[in-house]
């Protein structure tokens, strides 16, 4: 089962966790063994697996992504501007697979699934396809 969702980023950068609305499309298919792949169709966001108990690690994450990928460096080329956000992207990858047993994400105690946009704010899409028993 293939599910799109869109949602409405805030920020350049930003982390935007999806777990339970992976979740929720799990439990909705009754999938009790599987798989689920995160897919995200941009070239400047992406899809990324990290901890989920403490804010800051976001925070960190997206200023340490600063340092490494200034978002005007004189000598960038692309014409809009934003290849800090393409290199970001590239970082993180455009997908993520979750092992889906007894119905639930199999996930580690302080893990959660983020939506990682790079060149907001936007309208973002991204996919969810379950594969299993």
């Amino acid at each position: 089962m293939l599910i799109k969702h869109e949602l409405i980023t805030n920020d350049r950068d930003e982390m935007v966790e999806v777990t339970s609305l992976v979740q929720s499309d799990v439990s909705k298919t009754g999938l009790q063994e599987g798989t689920v792949l995160i897919y995200c169709p941009h070239t400047t966001a992406g899809i990324t697996i990290n901890e989920n108990a403490d804010p800051d690690v976001k925070t960190d994450m997206i200023r340490r992504f600063d340092e490494v990928y200034p978002w005007d460096d004189e000598k960038d080329l692309h014409m809009e501007g934003n290849t800090a956000a393409h290199m970001k992207a590239s970082t993180v990858g455009a997908s993520q697979t979750v092992i889906v047993t007894g119905g639930r994400l199999l996930l580690g105690t302080w893990q959660g699934i983020y939506f990682c946009e790079f060149d907001g704010p936007r309208r973002r899409t991204f996919y969810v396809k379950i594969q299993g028993e």
